[in-house]
Parts: structure tokens; C-alpha cells; sequence
């Protein structure tokens, strides 16, 4: 169960918040955190059934709403030893860029699989990392020891009443900018941003809906909500690095009892599939943790609301650019409009030519092109090739296809073999293609 100085840290943060100290920690961090935009999405709204609204604190400084409650945090700290923090990125970014305003030594311990865009980023603010750990929870424990060691203040990236009370300036400027906000969907990690999202719009406005979401891979809210007390569980890899926290806050899991009405799992494909939405429709880069709120309602595991507002909150945009290619790869493939092809030409001179003569013909564009000689049945004047070709969606590319296979070459669609969706996400992933026309 939990301490009763745990308690008491939450029951806290209920008061504070019910005294205003929200609009206090705005003042205070207001030189550096952005009022970030809150846009309208018709194809969203259209396709689910709803007006759906999207919070775009992927524009804030530092990428992240975690830049809030750093900043509120350091403001309170006057230790010429600096601060140290545990964190998968995003609030070691924010810790980091608060530190160089406040001027203080910063120091951060990161998992050995961060995003290098996220650990550059670090240290462009001036900030020290130190790699090492399977998870934000091993950093974290890392960090509160060298805080220790060397006399620095350790600054927890969700388990913190300051933290939570610079998230909730966030909530704050939803009252103000949505007339008829109903629900709110907000990725969950520890629970920090959730926590003073909900906190502020729940004293203010208690009909409101709000929902949080975790990603399938890591989420111990459901079973510490069950127990009433922290839970932990054992991750697996997932593109929601930034919510990826194997066990709830102390602090943060009674606030999320108190105030958040239910909390949704995500999947990973879905959350795939959402980031390449919203770079494509809404020209949004949006890391997975920041995403799983859309993946969550394209999937239909929650449904807006049929008066007022859905907002969902885009809580990040740091992600590695590698990573989003091969995200967008993947959904070109999924959607049709890339495939990868085997086949058997002759090998004699003119045998790839024609092959790739009749492709053109139908309209097909050759990305890359491979003999495959080997571990393949061939005859003795035969080559394999396994072909990478765009299309313009996936009944063209069974267009493409056919005449390949009219013109007496028999086609293996490695594509298709390559990619299963054992939880919905292709026909998520078509559903958005050909049902969302554009954004106002």
C-alpha cells in the first residue's frame, strides 16, 4: 500500500490546484513555455464521428510538454551542484534546457536505446548524459544515487508535486481555448501530465471527460488502478519510448484514481499508424508516446463525444528521423502503395530489361532491383529478382500485378508475406487512407 507521505504529497496537489496554484506556476515558467495551438482535424472528426480537436504540444520548446513542469520545478532550486534527472528523453530535454536558463549544472542518465535525437538534444542544451539501463525506471533509480553521491537536487520526470503542477498549465490553457471541451484524451507514462491536466479541468469543469492512454508494451496503470497501489510489470519493445514507465507514481497513481475516468491501452501498430496519419494529413511530426491518443480513437477504443469537443493532447515530437522513415515505409507497404516483388526472368541479355519495360508500362516505379541466384530453384538459364516498386495504392499495384502475370512471369508478393496484422491495423490503416480527405 501506499506511504502516507505519499498520500499526503498527493492530497497536496489536490489542494494547491484547488487554491489556484496552477495559474501561479504559469506565471512563473510564462518567459519560456509556449502557448501551443490547439487545431481542428475535420477528416478526424469525420471519420469518427465527432469534433475532434488536436493539442499540439509537439510545438513546445524543447518538443515536449515536459518543458512546463521542468521549468517550474528549477525555479524553486538554488543548488550550486545542479540538477539530475532519469529520463527517457523528453524531460531530460526540458531539464536540461531549464538548467542553462537557471544556470545550473545539469546531469542526466538515459537508456542505452534513447533516441539519438533525443540524447543530441540533451547536450546541445548543455546538459551531461550518462547511458545505461534497460529502462526510465533503471535511469531514474541511477540518477536518485548520484544525487545522493554529489549533493545535486533530483528532479523526478513525473512523481513530483512541482512536476505536476507545471503540467497542469496545460489544462489551463484547454479551459480557456475550448469553449465546448467534453473529453480529453492524454498519453499516460507515470502519470504526471494526466494528473494536473485532469486536476485542473476536473476542479473547474467536473462533467468533463478525461481518458488516458498507455501503450500496450509497458502499461502498469490498469493493474495498479485494480490494486490500489503501484504495480509494476515487465516491458517489451515499443515506438512509445517517451510513456514506456514500468510502474505508476506514487504521487500520481491516487491523483489518476481521483480524477481520470478511464485509461485505454494502446497497440503498437496502431500508434505506427497514427504518426504517419498525422504527418501525412495534419503535417504533424508526432513521436509514438504523443500519438497513442489518435491511435486510440482511429482504432475505436474510445469514441469522441457527440456534443462539445474531443481534444486529443499531442504530448511530444521528438523522434528519431530514421525511425520515422521505416515507420512510413511500413505504411506504404501496408496501404498498398509499395510492394516488394520475386520473380524469374531469363538470364540472358534483355531478360531484366523487359521485365522492367512491362512494369513501366503498367505504370509502376522500380526503387531497387536485385538477382537472387541463390537458395531459390531455378532452372539452369534462369535469375531470380526481387523487386521494390511504388504505386498509387494498393488496386493499382494488383493492377501491376496482373499484367506482370499476363505476361507469362509468375509473381510472389514478398510484401504481403512480410507484414500481418493480427490486431486490426491494416484495416485501420486503409479506413484513414480512403476515408480522410483533408484538414481546415
Amino acid at each position: 500500500m501506499r506511504s502516507t507521505a505519499d498520500t499526503s504529497d498527493a492530497e497536496l496537489v489536490v489542494a494547491r490546484l484547488a487554491c489556484g496554484d496552477a495559474h501561479g506556476a504559469r506565471a512563473k515558467v510564462a518567459e519560456l513555455v509556449r502557448h501551443t495551438p490547439v487545431l481542428s482535424s475535420r477528416s478526424l472528426s469525420e471519420l469518427c464521428g465527432g469534433r475532434v480537436l488536436l493539442k499540439a504540444e509537439n510545438l513546445q520548446r524543447t518538443g515536449s510538454f515536459k518543458i512546463r513542469g521542468a521549468l517550474h520545478k528549477v525555479c524553486g532550486v538554488d543548488n550550486p551542484h545542479g540538477v539530475v534527472a532519469g529520463s527517457a528523453g523528453n524531460h531530460a530535454q526540458s531539464l536540461a534546457y531549464a538548467a542553462r536558463w537557471r544556470g545550473l549544472p545539469c546531469e542526466v542518465f538515459m537508456p542505452r536505446e534513447a533516441a539519438i535525437a533525443k540524447i543530441a538534444a540533451v547536450e546541445a542544451f548543455g546538459g551531461v548524459v550518462r547511458l545505461g539501463g534497460e529502462s526510465v525506471d533503471d535511469c531514474v533509480t541511477a540518477a536518485r544515487e548520484r544525487a545522493a553521491e554529489h549533493g545535486a537536487t533530483f528532479v523526478h520526470p513525473f512523481d513530483d508535486p512541482e512536476i505536476i503542477l507545471g503540467q497542469a498549465t496545460l489544462g489551463l490553457e484547454l479551459l480557456e481555448d475550448v469553449d465546448d471541451l467534453a473529453q480529453v484524451i492524454v498519453p499516460v507514462g507515470g502519470g504526471g501530465l494526466i494528473s494536473g491536466i485532469a486536476g485542473v479541468i476536473k476542479s473547474a469543469r467536473p462533467e468533463v471527460r478525461v481518458t488516458g492512454v498507455q501503450i500496450e508494451a509497458c502499461a502498469p496503470y490498469p493493474g495498479s488502478l485494480d490494486a490500489h497501489t503501484p504495480v509494476g510489470v515487465t516491458p517489451t519493445p515499443t515506438i512509445a519510448d517517451g510513456i514506456a514507465i514500468k510502474r505508476p507514481g506514487e504521487i500520481t497513481l491516487p491523483l489518476v484514481e481521483r480524477w481520470v475516468d478511464e485509461i485505454i491501452v494502446a497497440r503498437d501498430d496502431d500508434t505506427a499508424e497514427a504518426m504517419v496519419w498525422l504527418l501525412e494529413r495534419a503535417k504533424l511530426v508526432v513521436e509514438g508516446g504523443g500519438a497513442v491518443g489518435v491511435a486510440a480513437l482511429v482504432s475505436g477504443q474510445i469514441a469522441p463525444v457527440r456534443s462539445g469537443s474531443t481534444v486529443i493532447v499531442l504530448s511530444g515530437g521528438n523522434v528519431d528521423a530514421g525511425l520515422l522513415a521505416a515507420i512510413a515505409q511500413r505504411h506504404e507497404t501496408t496501404v498498398g502503395r509499395r510492394l516488394r516483388l520475386f520473380t524469374r526472368i531469363s538470364d540472358r541479355p534483355g531478360g531484366l530489361a523487359a521485365l522492367l519495360t512491362c512494369i513501366a508500362e503498367a505504370g509502376g516505379n522500380v526503387v531497387h532491383a536485385d538477382h537472387v541466384r541463390e537458395a531459390v530453384a531455378l532452372h539452369v538459364r534462369e535469375t531470380g529478382v526481387e523487386i521494390a516498386l511504388e504505386t498509387r495504392g494498393s488496386r493499382h499495384g494488383e493492377t501491376i500485378v496482373a499484367t506482370l502475370e499476363a505476361a507469362g512471369y509468375s509473381v510472389r508478393r514478398l510484401d504481403q508475406e512480410a507484414i500481418t496484422e493480427p490486431t486490426g491495423s491494416a484495416a485501420h490503416a486503409a479506413q484513414m487512407k480512403l476515408s480522410i480527405s483533408e484538414d481546415d
